[in-house]
């Protein structure tokens, strides 16, 4: 049995890209056919080539992000466990678990480590729990890692409960909390005083996170004792330079509590 982790650029997407493209490839015709505003046409032939360009672009970014193709998820993942500074003895909590590849990734990185998945698991992404729990056991982690329904905003889980706690490319996709930066803290929260965490996502986007010199002086402040943080992660990362351009803005908050 082999783990079926899906693709970041899920197949529904991809097949609404390709029918917008379609789309407007026959308006460009019917345009052509039927009326004689040259104007039109040459907007919708525009058009149709830029959407034919945003389906080949992200169909190869597609290829790339694939745990079967190109891996960078996969390479992705084990960058952001290597900034935890975590003897992987306890629980760790993964927020945002999809179908389940970080949760499985921290799980066999850490062989003594309990390991909770938690997903709103939303219709768009084609993930679930039982695409997790069925990926566990293909990876022979079962025994030790746990998925269940969950919103990052509000954790159903006691304060300082977790020895670890890691997030990938999840914050700011949620759509319960506009403020991303509450999202950090919550995280923390259940987060056990001397845990370790390392949390990744579009740290450089200053209309979601502004000032991450004084969110992370605001966190010292707060009483996490050790915290670091690494700016444009996908420049560290090994990826082309197509993919780097749509994760641009990327960074790792990291340390202990």
């Amino acid at each position: 049995m082999k783990p079926n982790y899906g693709n970041w650029i899920s197949v529904s997407m991809m097949k609404t890209l390709c029918a917008i493209a379609a789309v407007l490839y026959v308006l460009t015709l019917g345009c052509a056919l039927f009326f004689s505003t040259e104007a039109s046409f040459y907007i919708l032939a525009i058009l149709s080539g830029a959407a034919t360009f945003v389906v080949i672009y992200m169909y190869y970014c597609r290829r790339v992000f694939s745990f079967e193709g190109g891996g960078l998820m996969r390479r992705i993942h084990s960058y952001l466990l290597d900034q935890l500074p975590w003897d992987g003895s306890g629980m760790a909590l993964d927020i945002g678990c999809g179908s389940g590849a970080l949760t499985i990734a921290v799980a066999k990185k850490f062989p003594l480590a309990q390991v909770q998945g938690i997903d709103y698991w939303p219709a768009m992404w084609n993930y679930g729990k039982e695409q997790c729990e069925g990926n566990a056991a293909a990876e022979g982690v079962a025994d030790r890692c746990a998925f269940r329904h969950g919103d990052a905003a509000q954790l159903d889980f006691p304060d300082n409960h977790f020895d670890a706690v890691v997030s990938n490319f999840v914050f700011h996709e949620v759509r319960t909390q506009k403020d991303k930066f509450m999202l950090v803290e919550e995280s923390l929260r259940v987060l056990k005083k001397g845990g370790a965490f390392a949390l990744h996502d579009t740290f450089e986007n200053r209309d979601l996170y502004g000032k991450m010199d004084e969110f992370i002086a605001y966190l010292k402040e707060k009483g996490i004792s050790d915290i670091s943080y690494l700016p444009h992660s996908e420049r560290r990362i090994d990826m082309p330079l197509p993919v780097r351009f749509m994760l641009r803005g990327m960074g790792i908050l990291y340390g202990t509590k």
